[in-house]
């Protein structure tokens, strides 16, 4: 019974242990967004579609009452039975796609300090294998009304609060100094699982109904919470089948940095800190960019751009795909600068702040001016994000600069900020394209995006550093 598995661990084993961890690192991520931006793309099939002006909502004719909620008419179009639609209204829908961040915001603030008092490995392992259970309930929960699916919305968001600074916490602790960019990219698994689930549930919706699209996603991620707990340590010193040479390596590698001791985070001092606080701001910037488009994208492919739900998914998509790529290369350049000591690490952090935050922030600007051309719009969104995937040698990494002794604390905080991007800017669309979803509306979606990446970037080349603080040490 046991003789695959016990196989498996022998594969799996004759890897360095470190690249299997930052493996593990990448699916963690890839299976907390699957779970996270299911929803953007699967509401679109659970709500009555929006009317065009002077148009007429008719029930389709020998349906019964009950049915006639799933098949009707908007003028002369079938709306598509993808399985049961609800009456939410547009702000209803953007309640619901902002519940996450919601409960998101409470646990991103205390992760940090958990994780580094009891370890990463838990908390992920944990935080994926409940994850999968609440959005296999996800359709119970819309059939007992918005509000269950907001409640079952904000628990998934706690859950998935925990996963990124506990991994930044197992990051502090097996990556060597000149690996760290590599290990950061990792963390845009999240970026390849918004990839591949918008095309998928897209898919599941026009093949199988929008159900599918939550219950197949929580087996790959129940599944997932099984390999995480037969991969993960929580450090080098902890993992059972390491051999002895890497250990030494990653220890050493590591010197002084990281304290054995666990220790209480110094608060005041990061209140007080210039380059803490312009961390801050870059990561704020960083996070509306990207929540704006996970929460919006869809919406815009399909109710501006005009692409039907399985087109807008993978379209929406490309966005991602781009940041995936190219968050490896900018992560792999920078090792190669920091390890040849090309450029100093505050240099490095500052000028690449020029590709993931200025760049993209022209690009939704220049969305604005160049045309309406459909493919023209998603070429311009998908170079907006894929320079963004710069940011794994800015914001994603300079947690670790600062205080690695409390980068998962320190990630913590700056999440805890930026995440509250993730519940306004829903609002913040929905305020603009209430009366219709148009190109002319969206214009002003765009402009303060692009004013939230340009912005906190400019602040970050003034206050940012990337040298360790005094305050990481312990007292």
């Amino acid at each position: 019974m046991y003789g695959p598995l016990v196989q498996f661990i022998k594969a799996i084993d004759r890897i360095p242990t470190r690249f299997n961890v930052s493996i593990m690192l990448f699916m963690a991520c890839l299976i907390s967004y699957m779970l996270r931006v299911n929803m953007s793309v699967n509401i679109l099939a659970m709500v009555q579609p929006i009317q065009p002006k002077h148009s007429v909502l008719v029930p389709l004719s020998n349906t019964s009452d009950d049915q006639a909620i799933n098949q009707t008419k908007i003028g002369h179009s079938k709306v598509p039975d993808y399985g049961p639609r609800y009456n939410w209204s547009s702000h209803d829908q953007s309640i619901i796609l902002g519940a996450y961040f919601y409960g998101y915001l409470i646990s991103s603030l205390p992760a940090g300090i958990f994780a580094e008092r009891y370890g990463g490995r838990n908390m992920v392992g944990l935080s994926l294998a409940f994850s999968a259970l609440l959005t296999a309930l996800t359709p119970l929960a819309a059939d007992n009304g918005m509000w269950a699916t907001i409640a079952n919305r904000v628990a998934l968001g706690i859950l998935g609060g925990f996963l990124y600074p506990a991994l930044h916490n197992l990051i502090s602790k097996w990556a060597p100094p000149d690996e760290k960019g590599k290990f950061v990219s990792a963390l845009m698994g999240g970026t390849f699982g918004t990839v591949i689930t918008w095309p998928l549930v897209g898919v599941l919706i026009e093949t199988l109904g929008w159900s599918f699209a939550f219950y197949i996603p929580a087996a790959i991620a129940a599944f997932a919470a099984v390999l995480w707990y037969i991969i993960v340590a929580d450090s080098p010193a902890a993992h059972p089948r390491i051999r002895s040479e890497e250990k030494e390596y990653i220890e050493k590698s590591l010197g002084d940095t990281i304290s054995k001791s666990k220790l209480l985070p110094p608060v005041v001092s990061l209140a007080s800190s210039p380059p803490f606080l312009a961390l801050l701001v870059l990561h704020f910037g960083n996070l509306w960019g990207l929540y704006f488009l996970i929460t919006a994208a869809p919406k815009f492919m399909s109710e501006v751009l005009g692409f039907n739900l399985a087109k807008a998914g993978f379209l929406s998509a490309l966005p991602y795909l781009a940041r995936s790529i190219a968050a490896f290369l900018f992560g792999t350049v920078g090792d190669v600068f920091r390890k040849k000591s090309i450029m100093s690490v505050t240099a490095i952090r500052k000028s690449f702040c020029l590709f993931s935050h200025i760049i993209p922030g022209l690009f939704l600007v220049g969305l604005i001016y160049i045309g309406f051309d459909p493919y023209v719009c998603v070429a311009i969104i998908t170079l907006s994000l894929g320079f963004n995937g710069a940011s794994t040698m800015t914001n994603l990494q300079n947690s670790q600069d600062l205080a690695p002794n409390f980068a998962g604390t320190l990630y913590g905080i700056i999440n805890f900020v930026g995440t509250s991007s993730g519940f306004i800017s829903p609002i913040l669309v929905a305020h603009f394209t209430v009366e219709q979803s148009t190109m002319s509306e969206w214009q002003y979606v765009f402009m303060i995006g692009a004013a939230a990446y340009i912005v906190p970037a400019l602040i970050f080349v003034v206050f940012g550093s990337g040298q360790v603080q005094k305050w990481n040490e312990p007292k």
